[in-house]
Protein backbone atom coordinates (compact mmCIF):
# COMPACT_ATOMS: atom_id res chain seq x y z
CA UNK A 1 0.00 0.00 0.00
CA UNK A 2 2.98 1.92 0.37
CA UNK A 3 4.24 1.62 -3.10
CA UNK A 4 2.01 4.15 -4.57
CA UNK A 5 2.31 7.11 -2.99
CA UNK A 6 6.51 6.66 -3.49
CA UNK A 7 6.27 5.93 -7.04
CA UNK A 8 3.93 8.99 -7.48
CA UNK A 9 6.24 11.20 -5.65
CA UNK A 10 8.96 9.48 -8.11
CA UNK A 11 6.83 10.36 -10.84
CA UNK A 12 6.35 13.91 -9.80
CA UNK A 13 9.50 14.92 -9.59
CA UNK A 14 10.72 13.65 -12.80
CA UNK A 15 8.01 15.51 -14.34
CA UNK A 16 8.95 19.33 -12.29
CA UNK A 17 12.69 18.13 -13.35
CA UNK A 18 11.63 17.59 -17.05
CA UNK A 19 9.33 20.83 -16.89
CA UNK A 20 12.25 22.96 -15.76
CA UNK A 21 14.50 21.73 -18.40
CA UNK A 22 11.27 22.39 -20.56
CA UNK A 23 11.43 25.75 -19.33
CA UNK A 24 15.44 26.55 -19.49
CA UNK A 25 15.68 25.50 -23.56
CA UNK A 26 12.68 27.84 -24.30
CA UNK A 27 14.12 30.81 -22.46
CA UNK A 28 17.53 29.43 -24.41
CA UNK A 29 16.08 29.77 -27.65
CA UNK A 30 14.45 33.40 -26.66
CA UNK A 31 17.50 34.93 -25.24
CA UNK A 32 19.95 33.61 -28.16
CA UNK A 33 16.79 34.99 -30.99
CA UNK A 34 17.78 37.96 -29.16
CA UNK A 35 21.02 37.98 -28.63
CA UNK A 36 21.20 37.02 -33.01
CA UNK A 37 19.37 40.03 -33.63
CA UNK A 38 21.26 42.53 -31.44
CA UNK A 39 22.69 45.27 -33.33
CA UNK A 40 20.76 44.50 -36.53
CA UNK A 41 18.09 46.15 -37.93
CA UNK A 42 15.38 42.26 -37.58
CA UNK A 43 12.60 41.31 -35.27
CA UNK A 44 12.87 38.81 -33.35
CA UNK A 45 9.14 39.13 -32.16
CA UNK A 46 8.07 36.01 -34.76
CA UNK A 47 10.91 33.50 -32.83
CA UNK A 48 9.27 34.88 -29.92
CA UNK A 49 5.74 34.58 -30.44
CA UNK A 50 6.07 30.91 -31.73
CA UNK A 51 8.16 30.31 -28.21
CA UNK A 52 5.34 31.69 -26.47
CA UNK A 53 2.58 29.78 -28.59
CA UNK A 54 4.79 26.45 -27.90
CA UNK A 55 4.85 27.21 -23.87
CA UNK A 56 1.23 28.20 -23.86
CA UNK A 57 -0.34 24.96 -25.64
CA UNK A 58 1.54 22.77 -23.56
CA UNK A 59 0.55 24.38 -20.35
CA UNK A 60 -2.57 24.28 -21.64
CA UNK A 61 -2.29 20.16 -22.59
CA UNK A 62 -1.34 19.77 -19.29
CA UNK A 63 -4.15 21.36 -17.33
CA UNK A 64 -6.86 20.61 -19.68
CA UNK A 65 -5.36 16.64 -19.97
CA UNK A 66 -5.43 16.41 -16.50
CA UNK A 67 -9.13 17.09 -15.97
CA UNK A 68 -10.88 16.48 -19.68
CA UNK A 69 -8.02 14.26 -21.70
CA UNK A 70 -10.34 13.10 -24.06
CA UNK A 71 -12.90 15.97 -24.34
CA UNK A 72 -9.35 18.41 -24.98
CA UNK A 73 -8.39 16.34 -27.69
CA UNK A 74 -11.22 16.00 -29.45
CA UNK A 75 -11.90 19.60 -29.23
CA UNK A 76 -8.50 20.02 -30.57
CA UNK A 77 -8.62 17.44 -33.81
CA UNK A 78 -11.90 19.16 -35.16
CA UNK A 79 -10.69 22.67 -34.63
CA UNK A 80 -7.49 21.42 -36.49
CA UNK A 81 -9.33 20.12 -39.47
CA UNK A 82 -11.63 23.21 -39.72
CA UNK A 83 -8.53 25.34 -39.93
CA UNK A 84 -6.77 23.01 -42.39
CA UNK A 85 -10.01 22.92 -44.42
CA UNK A 86 -10.05 26.80 -44.02
CA UNK A 87 -6.68 26.75 -44.99
CA UNK A 88 -7.34 27.10 -48.79
CA UNK A 89 -8.33 31.04 -48.02
CA UNK A 90 -5.81 31.41 -45.82
CA UNK A 91 -4.62 30.64 -41.86
CA UNK A 92 -4.47 32.82 -39.21
CA UNK A 93 -0.44 33.37 -38.56
CA UNK A 94 0.25 32.28 -41.50
CA UNK A 95 2.12 34.74 -44.60
CA UNK A 96 1.04 35.07 -47.46
CA UNK A 97 2.23 33.51 -50.50
CA UNK A 98 1.75 32.22 -54.03
CA UNK A 99 3.65 29.12 -53.99
CA UNK A 100 0.87 26.99 -53.23
CA UNK A 101 3.55 24.15 -52.09
CA UNK A 102 5.62 25.38 -49.95
CA UNK A 103 2.73 28.07 -48.77
CA UNK A 104 -0.84 27.04 -47.88
CA UNK A 105 -0.40 23.60 -48.48
CA UNK A 106 2.56 22.81 -46.12
CA UNK A 107 -0.10 24.58 -43.82
CA UNK A 108 -3.00 22.57 -44.75
CA UNK A 109 -0.60 19.31 -44.29
CA UNK A 110 0.43 20.43 -40.79
CA UNK A 111 -3.00 21.18 -39.48
CA UNK A 112 -4.53 17.71 -40.93
CA UNK A 113 -1.63 15.89 -38.92
CA UNK A 114 -2.40 17.81 -36.02
CA UNK A 115 -5.92 16.62 -36.40
CA UNK A 116 -5.22 13.09 -37.13
CA UNK A 117 -3.03 12.76 -34.36
CA UNK A 118 -5.32 14.49 -31.86
CA UNK A 119 -7.69 12.24 -32.35
CA UNK A 120 -5.56 9.45 -32.01
CA UNK A 121 -4.42 10.34 -29.12
CA UNK A 122 -8.59 10.46 -28.00
CA UNK A 123 -8.85 7.32 -29.08
CA UNK A 124 -5.97 5.54 -27.30
CA UNK A 125 -7.20 7.47 -24.23
CA UNK A 126 -10.66 6.24 -24.12
CA UNK A 127 -12.30 3.41 -22.61
CA UNK A 128 -15.60 3.42 -24.66
CA UNK A 129 -14.96 0.91 -27.85
CA UNK A 130 -17.32 2.76 -30.10
CA UNK A 131 -16.02 6.36 -29.21
CA UNK A 132 -12.68 5.10 -30.15
CA UNK A 133 -13.64 3.84 -33.33
CA UNK A 134 -15.41 6.91 -34.02
CA UNK A 135 -12.35 8.92 -33.19
CA UNK A 136 -10.32 6.95 -35.26
CA UNK A 137 -12.54 7.42 -38.18
CA UNK A 138 -12.65 10.90 -37.44
CA UNK A 139 -8.99 10.41 -37.97
CA UNK A 140 -9.62 8.75 -41.42
CA UNK A 141 -11.77 11.49 -42.73
CA UNK A 142 -8.93 13.96 -41.52
CA UNK A 143 -6.21 12.25 -43.94
CA UNK A 144 -8.82 11.65 -46.79
CA UNK A 145 -9.51 15.46 -46.44
CA UNK A 146 -6.34 15.96 -47.57
CA UNK A 147 -6.22 15.52 -51.59
CA UNK A 148 -9.17 18.08 -51.60
CA UNK A 149 -7.03 20.37 -50.25
CA UNK A 150 -4.32 19.37 -52.98
CA UNK A 151 -1.70 17.97 -50.01
CA UNK A 152 -0.49 14.92 -51.19
CA UNK A 153 2.08 15.42 -47.95
CA UNK A 154 -1.06 15.92 -45.59
CA UNK A 155 -2.80 12.79 -46.75
CA UNK A 156 0.56 10.81 -46.11
CA UNK A 157 1.11 11.83 -42.96
CA UNK A 158 -2.43 12.09 -41.51
CA UNK A 159 -2.74 8.37 -42.70
CA UNK A 160 0.81 7.68 -41.49
CA UNK A 161 -0.09 9.26 -37.77
CA UNK A 162 -3.28 6.60 -37.92
CA UNK A 163 -1.40 3.50 -38.69
CA UNK A 164 1.49 4.26 -36.21
CA UNK A 165 -1.73 4.55 -33.88
CA UNK A 166 -2.88 1.35 -34.61
CA UNK A 167 0.28 -0.40 -34.49
CA UNK A 168 1.28 1.23 -31.22
CA UNK A 169 -1.95 -0.03 -28.79
CA UNK A 170 0.23 -3.56 -29.02
CA UNK A 171 3.88 -1.94 -28.43
CA UNK A 172 5.47 -2.11 -24.78
CA UNK A 173 8.61 -0.26 -24.97
CA UNK A 174 7.65 3.23 -26.04
CA UNK A 175 11.90 4.12 -25.89
CA UNK A 176 12.63 1.76 -28.52
CA UNK A 177 9.62 3.83 -30.60
CA UNK A 178 10.76 7.17 -29.63
CA UNK A 179 14.15 6.39 -30.89
CA UNK A 180 13.26 5.19 -33.67
CA UNK A 181 11.21 8.50 -34.42
CA UNK A 182 14.44 10.23 -33.51
CA UNK A 183 16.16 8.77 -35.90
CA UNK A 184 13.59 8.97 -38.82
CA UNK A 185 13.27 13.16 -37.77
CA UNK A 186 17.49 13.03 -38.30
CA UNK A 187 17.50 11.87 -41.49
CA UNK A 188 14.92 13.45 -42.82
CA UNK A 189 16.99 17.27 -41.54
CA UNK A 190 20.05 15.40 -43.00
CA UNK A 191 19.01 14.45 -45.92
CA UNK A 192 17.65 18.12 -46.70
CA UNK A 193 20.52 18.98 -45.33
CA UNK A 194 22.78 17.35 -48.31
CA UNK A 195 20.29 18.05 -50.98
CA UNK A 196 21.56 21.55 -50.20
CA UNK A 197 24.36 21.17 -50.23
CA UNK A 198 24.67 19.11 -53.53
CA UNK A 199 26.18 16.32 -51.54
CA UNK A 200 23.92 13.90 -52.96
CA UNK A 201 24.66 11.53 -56.05
CA UNK A 202 22.77 13.23 -59.40
CA UNK A 203 20.44 10.39 -59.51
CA UNK A 204 19.20 10.78 -56.20
CA UNK A 205 19.45 14.69 -56.21
CA UNK A 206 17.16 14.86 -59.16
CA UNK A 207 14.54 12.28 -58.11
CA UNK A 208 13.87 14.11 -54.86
CA UNK A 209 14.03 17.46 -56.19
CA UNK A 210 11.44 16.87 -58.31
CA UNK A 211 8.68 16.90 -55.46
CA UNK A 212 10.60 19.24 -53.38
CA UNK A 213 10.32 21.52 -56.71
CA UNK A 214 13.71 23.45 -57.39
CA UNK A 215 12.31 26.30 -56.27
CA UNK A 216 12.52 25.03 -52.74
CA UNK A 217 16.08 23.98 -53.38
CA UNK A 218 17.69 27.05 -54.17
CA UNK A 219 15.97 28.38 -51.25
CA UNK A 220 18.16 25.89 -49.12
CA UNK A 221 20.97 26.33 -51.10
CA UNK A 222 20.64 30.40 -50.19
CA UNK A 223 19.93 29.18 -46.72
CA UNK A 224 23.17 27.20 -46.36
CA UNK A 225 25.25 29.64 -47.92
CA UNK A 226 24.46 32.09 -45.57
CA UNK A 227 24.66 30.01 -43.10
CA UNK A 228 28.51 29.43 -44.03
CA UNK A 229 28.89 32.74 -44.17
CA UNK A 230 27.53 33.48 -40.31
CA UNK A 231 28.31 30.30 -38.43
CA UNK A 232 28.09 32.05 -35.11
CA UNK A 233 25.02 34.53 -34.84
CA UNK A 234 23.80 34.03 -38.72
CA UNK A 235 22.32 37.11 -40.21
CA UNK A 236 19.84 37.55 -37.31
CA UNK A 237 16.17 36.57 -37.44
CA UNK A 238 13.81 37.47 -40.28
CA UNK A 239 16.47 38.70 -42.50
CA UNK A 240 16.35 36.05 -45.06
CA UNK A 241 14.61 37.61 -46.80
CA UNK A 242 16.68 40.64 -47.26
CA UNK A 243 19.69 38.43 -48.09
CA UNK A 244 18.48 35.57 -50.62
CA UNK A 245 18.96 35.52 -54.27
CA UNK A 246 16.32 33.72 -54.82
CA UNK A 247 13.63 35.11 -52.87
CA UNK A 248 14.48 38.78 -54.33
CA UNK A 249 13.67 37.08 -57.72
CA UNK A 250 10.16 35.54 -56.59
CA UNK A 251 7.42 37.34 -57.05
CA UNK A 252 5.17 37.54 -53.52
CA UNK A 253 7.58 35.31 -52.05
CA UNK A 254 6.70 34.88 -48.45
CA UNK A 255 10.68 35.42 -47.44
CA UNK A 256 11.49 32.40 -45.89
CA UNK A 257 13.45 28.73 -46.58
CA UNK A 258 10.97 26.46 -46.31
CA UNK A 259 13.17 24.41 -43.88
CA UNK A 260 13.15 25.41 -39.63
CA UNK A 261 16.60 23.53 -39.55
CA UNK A 262 18.09 25.88 -42.38
CA UNK A 263 16.03 28.39 -41.38
CA UNK A 264 17.74 28.42 -38.04
CA UNK A 265 21.38 27.63 -39.35
CA UNK A 266 20.79 30.79 -41.50
CA UNK A 267 19.32 33.26 -39.00
CA UNK A 268 20.96 31.92 -35.36
CA UNK A 269 23.62 29.89 -36.89
CA UNK A 270 24.85 26.53 -35.32
CA UNK A 271 23.20 27.55 -31.71
CA UNK A 272 20.33 28.03 -33.49
CA UNK A 273 20.45 24.80 -34.81
CA UNK A 274 21.30 22.87 -31.70
CA UNK A 275 18.90 24.40 -29.31
CA UNK A 276 15.92 23.70 -32.12
CA UNK A 277 17.42 20.21 -31.97
CA UNK A 278 17.23 20.26 -27.93
CA UNK A 279 13.78 21.22 -28.06
CA UNK A 280 12.66 18.40 -29.94
CA UNK A 281 14.27 16.44 -27.93
CA UNK A 282 12.95 17.46 -24.73
CA UNK A 283 9.34 17.26 -26.28
CA UNK A 284 10.68 13.40 -26.89
CA UNK A 285 12.14 12.77 -23.64
CA UNK A 286 8.79 14.59 -21.83
CA UNK A 287 6.54 11.68 -23.73
CA UNK A 288 8.57 9.08 -22.52
CA UNK A 289 8.71 10.33 -18.66
CA UNK A 290 4.75 10.70 -19.43
CA UNK A 291 2.79 8.78 -17.42
CA UNK A 292 -0.04 7.69 -20.04
CA UNK A 293 -0.02 4.91 -21.26
CA UNK A 294 2.53 3.76 -23.96
CA UNK A 295 -0.31 4.08 -27.04
CA UNK A 296 -0.97 7.38 -26.30
CA UNK A 297 3.28 8.90 -25.83
CA UNK A 298 3.64 6.99 -29.39
CA UNK A 299 0.61 8.51 -31.19
CA UNK A 300 1.66 11.81 -29.63
CA UNK A 301 5.39 11.19 -30.79
CA UNK A 302 4.42 10.11 -33.98
CA UNK A 303 2.33 13.34 -34.65
CA UNK A 304 5.45 15.25 -33.26
CA UNK A 305 7.51 13.54 -35.54
CA UNK A 306 4.92 14.30 -38.59
CA UNK A 307 5.62 17.93 -37.69
CA UNK A 308 9.16 17.99 -37.72
CA UNK A 309 9.74 16.41 -40.89
CA UNK A 310 7.21 18.82 -42.30
CA UNK A 311 9.43 21.56 -40.76
CA UNK A 312 11.96 20.14 -42.40
CA UNK A 313 10.72 20.25 -46.19
CA UNK A 314 8.45 23.27 -45.37
CA UNK A 315 7.30 26.49 -43.33
CA UNK A 316 5.02 24.51 -40.68
CA UNK A 317 7.11 26.17 -38.12
CA UNK A 318 6.34 29.75 -38.92
CA UNK A 319 2.33 28.72 -38.97
CA UNK A 320 1.01 30.32 -35.14
CA UNK A 321 -1.78 27.26 -34.66
CA UNK A 322 0.73 24.61 -35.37
CA UNK A 323 3.48 25.61 -32.92
CA UNK A 324 0.43 26.00 -30.43
CA UNK A 325 -1.53 22.83 -31.25
CA UNK A 326 2.29 20.80 -31.10
CA UNK A 327 2.56 21.82 -27.41
CA UNK A 328 -1.01 21.56 -26.84
CA UNK A 329 -0.14 17.82 -27.94
CA UNK A 330 2.98 17.24 -26.28
CA UNK A 331 0.99 18.51 -23.13
CA UNK A 332 -2.30 16.62 -23.53
CA UNK A 333 0.10 13.52 -23.87
CA UNK A 334 1.95 13.84 -20.85
CA UNK A 335 -0.47 15.09 -18.57
CA UNK A 336 -0.83 13.21 -15.18
CA UNK A 337 -4.19 11.95 -15.21
CA UNK A 338 -6.83 11.03 -11.67
CA UNK A 339 -6.92 7.82 -13.18
CA UNK A 340 -3.52 6.86 -13.78
CA UNK A 341 -2.79 7.98 -10.42
CA UNK A 342 -4.82 6.84 -8.47
CA UNK A 343 -4.41 2.75 -9.71
CA UNK A 344 -0.53 3.61 -9.19
CA UNK A 345 1.44 0.11 -8.58
CA UNK A 346 -1.88 -1.51 -10.10
CA UNK A 347 -0.96 -1.00 -13.68
CA UNK A 348 0.69 1.47 -15.79
CA UNK A 349 3.49 4.26 -13.99
CA UNK A 350 6.07 6.85 -14.55
CA UNK A 351 8.82 4.57 -12.74
CA UNK A 352 10.56 3.80 -15.92
CA UNK A 353 8.62 5.28 -18.89
CA UNK A 354 7.22 1.68 -19.73
CA UNK A 355 3.80 -0.22 -19.43
CA UNK A 356 3.92 -2.72 -16.80
CA UNK A 357 0.29 -4.19 -17.52
CA UNK A 358 -0.14 -7.72 -18.72
CA UNK A 359 -2.73 -8.56 -21.48
CA UNK A 360 -4.13 -5.88 -22.96
CA UNK A 361 -2.72 -2.33 -21.85
CA UNK A 362 -5.73 -0.47 -20.85
CA UNK A 363 -5.91 2.94 -21.84
CA UNK A 364 -6.05 6.06 -20.04
CA UNK A 365 -8.88 7.72 -18.65
CA UNK A 366 -11.53 9.97 -19.98
CA UNK A 367 -11.77 12.47 -16.86
CA UNK A 368 -14.90 10.69 -15.49
CA UNK A 369 -13.54 12.24 -12.24
CA UNK A 370 -13.44 8.44 -10.72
Amino acid sequence: MTIAPAGRGRARERGSTSDGAGAVILAACAIWSLISAAGRETGPEGVLLALLAVAAGFACGRICGTLLPVATATVAAVAALLLGLLSRHGVPGATATTDTAPGHAGAAAALLVLAAGAACCAAAASRQVPLRFALRLLALGTACAAPALRSVAGFAAALGVLLCSLAAARMRQRLLGLAGLALATGLVVATSWAIAADALPQGLKVSLEGPLTAHRVQLWQDALELAGEHPVLGIGPGRFAELSPTVEQTVHSDGKPHSAPLQQAAEQGVTGVVLLGTSFGWLLYVLWRSPRSTAVVLTAGTTLTALAVLASVGNALSLTPVTAGAGLLAGLASARSPIVEGTAGAGCTADDGEDRTHGTPEPDGVGTGR
